[in-house]
């Protein structure tokens, strides 16, 4: 939030990326390539200063001087002439000296690192140390460890300006915000590389590079001083990295575009450069608090930043005593009040607490570039929060949990569920619009004279198994009850559902589907077929908790729930495995629906129209496409009372369908329609006195 967002215009970022890895070639380039970009950059660009975020710790070999130099001393020591032109051409070919030479008298700083490996080499030349041992004897500072080190050849360091080491240290989170100023080695003190950046553009200032003075109060080191310059640093010696936000906070360019003089002369004039690599193959990418994949190289530059701006978060030794005050202030305040108020003014407390340590947190971190603990806080005040309410709901909220404990005995496990989540919302008994399912076994008594009772069983467990499971998991029903081999099923209740008709009908055209993968089962066991009839119907009807003193169910009754008990009984008449009534109908516009008939039936005065859901109708092909225009033709001409056109049709769909009973049953109607005379109020509508 606090970040600077405008681009750093003062460093250059040279990057080693894919793109000059590409044109040049794999790392590490020659020493003579490299020397030729520290002359480009002083004498075509004018840079401030160099400074490169690598480490070379081996010689080039790659001009063949080590062949040269084995047959000088060797096969051609006595030949003279070779001697001259060995002696005339050997300079020429020392990349390594040649790099130094570049080197000399020049505002470049080198990069190299520490190691903590047990078995940690040494290599090359450390610069000399900027503090002596004894420096920081009976000081409380924590400085980090270090076995051994890779440093630059000799001769780089003894003509660079300044060498710094590139070591960061990652948080216990493996996240990169701080890196050591200083460093221990060997007793003595070494500098890091922003800091020997740092220094070297001081020195061209005041004439000299500053000393290194560590600043203390009592025992506690608090700050690193150079000249009139005061760097925060914590009890390991280590700076907060002053991280700059934007896209872009800093320029980069392919170091590749400076070797091949595509950027233009004074471009860099006066800016502070700083090789480094962004290509992944060279391993120098980190995870810092701006982003989870940033270059090792930019790390540095925002120190450098920080340091030319003065920009510095601290972190004083009396941060930890801020920290149990705050706590102990704000945790008494919080344990009094809450208690006392109820729980949304609980709540309201609590926010407000949050807010106003936020706030605090951030003015001191903005006004006044102090690091307080935060999470020590906000965890003091949710521990509370959680405690209280805790409390409130095991003593308090007792009897609302006994409930849904009574509730558990006699409701389905899925109800008790929503409603624990979202008691708001259920609300028993009510009046709701519904879908019912009723679902029956056709000729089960027959069935079960075929089958022991241990096969019988098995054969009714696996088929009520079977449709609970697409009834509550696949369609997300409410399963009522089982009656004998029977099942009740609604949707829209407990929790509301927009779609509870068309769940429904997809959830019945289901049980139809897995009928037949069941009976490929039952038969292999030797088992007598599985037919189905489903009955289903929408509408209004009371849904609750419903029953006597001593039994009580989560059930729906009401009108809707006849109708639908009435249809799945008409199923075996009409010879179709689902009717659905009109309600129904009306709600699932999607489906592919073949009208049945209208009826009358037990109980009712009305007559419903009733249908047979086909599937989605964007799956229906052109066959059953045609076989449903013949049908809603021979229904038409039988409620016209044409009796020929409705037999024609009737005809052709036996031809089509030779086993539907539907068909037949028609056919036969139009038969006795033609021996009966009608009356002129004859309606077609089917009158079942019979449930």
């Amino acid at each position: 939030m606090t970040m600077p967002r405008e681009p750093e215009r003062r460093i250059v970022i040279l990057d080693i990326d894919e793109k000059s890895l590409g044109e040049v070639g794999r790392w590490p380039w020659s020493r003579e390539l490299m020397a030729e970009l520290v002359d480009k950059l002083f004498a075509r660009h004018g840079v401030a200063l160099a400074a490169f975020d690598v480490v070379w710790a081996e010689r080039d070999t790659s001009s063949g001087l080590e062949s040269l130099d084995r047959l000088a001393k060797g096969e051609l020591a006595d030949q003279a002439q070779f001697q001259a032109a060995y002696a005339r051409l050997r300079p020429g070919l020392d990349f390594d000296a040649r790099f130094a030479a570049s080197l000399r008298d020049r505002p470049v700083v080198l990069g190299y690192y520490f190691n903590s490996e047990e078995r940690a080499v040494r290599a090359n030349a450390l610069p000399r140390p900027v503090l002596p041992k004894g420096s920081f004897a009976g000081r409380d500072v924590e400085f980090y460890e270090w076995k051994g080190y890779t440093g630059n050849l000799p001769a780089l360091v003894a003509n660079a300006a300044a060498s710094g080491h590139i070591n960061t240290v990652t948080d216990s989170d493996g996240v990169l915000r701080r890196v050591p100023l200083l460093t221990e080695f060997d007793g003595e003190y070494h500098e890091a590389f922003s800091l020997a950046i740092f220094r070297t553009l001081l020195a061209k200032s005041l004439g000299a590079a500053p000393a290194v003075e560590p600043g203390f109060k009592d025992r506690a080191l608090e700050w690193i001083r150079l000249g009139p310059f005061e760097i925060p640093v914590d009890h390991n010696a280590a700076a907060l990295v002053p991280y700059r936000g934007g896209a872009k906070p800093f320029r980069y360019l392919p170091l590749a575009d400076v070797l091949k003089d595509r950027v233009a002369p004074g471009e860099l004039k006066d800016k502070i450069v700083i090789v480094g690599a962004t290509a992944p193959t060279l391993e120098d990418l980190r995870s810092t608090p701006v982003s989870g994949v940033l270059p090792g190289v930019e790390v540095h530059a925002n120190l450098v930043a920080g340091m030319l701006d003065h920009e510095f978060r601290r972190r004083p030794w009396y941060t930890q005593g801020a920290e149990v005050l705050l706590l102990l202030a704000g945790g008494v305040v919080l344990a009094v009040l809450i208690p006392l108020l109820s729980a949304l003014w609980a709540s309201v407390a609590v926010l407000a607490g949050t807010a106003l340590i936020v706030i605090f947190n951030v003015a001191v971190w903005q006004g006044g570039g102090l690091v307080l603990p935060l999470a020590s806080s906000l965890l003091m005040v949710a521990a509370l929060y959680t405690v209280n309410m805790a409390y409130g709901y095991f003593v308090e909220s007792r009897s609302r949990r006994l409930i849904a404990q009574r509730f558990r005995e006699y409701v389905p496990p899925e109800v008790v569920a929503k409603m624990e989540r979202d008691p708001a919302r259920y609300d028993m008994p009510r009046s709701a619009e519904l879908t019912i399912l009723f679902a029956d076994v056709r000729g089960f008594t027959g069935i079960s004279e075929t089958l022991e009772p241990e096969a019988l069983r098995e054969y009714i467990n696996d088929y009520l198994t079977e449709m609970s499971v697409i009834i509550r998991s696949r369609h997300q029903g409410t399963l009522d009850k089982y009656i004998g081999d029977a099942i009740m099923a609604f949707w829209g209740a407990p929790m509301a559902d927009a779609r509870h008709a068309r769940n429904a009908v997809l959830a019945a055209l289901d049980m139809r589907k897995t009928c037949s993968a069941l009976n490929e089962r039952f038969q292999a066991r030797g088992w007598p077929a599985l037919a189905i009839g489903i009955g289903i119907n929408s509408g209004t009807v009371r849904v609750g908790d419903m029953g006597s003193q001593l039994r009580r169910a989560y059930t729906a009754m009401g009108d809707a729930v006849n109708v639908a008990s009435r249809l799945e009984s008409l199923t075996k008449h009409y010879g179709v495995g689902v009717l659905a009534g009109e309600a129904t109908r009306r709600q699932v516009e999607d489906m592919a629906w073949r009208e049945i008939d209208r009826v009358k039936v037990k109980g009712k005065d009305e007559a419903i129209s009733v249908y047979e859901p086909l599937g989605p109708a964007a799956a229906l092909d052109g066959a059953a496409q045609e076989e449903l225009r013949l049908w809603a033709q021979a229904l038409r001409a039988y409620r016209a009372r044409n009796w020929d056109l409705a037999e024609v049709n009737l005809v052709n769909l036996q031809r089509l369908a030779p086993g539907c009973i539907l068909y037949r049953v028609y056919a036969e109607q139009v038969t006795r329609a033609r021996a009966t005379p009608m009356t002129a109020d004859w309606q077609a509508v089917t009158v079942f006195d019979e449930k």
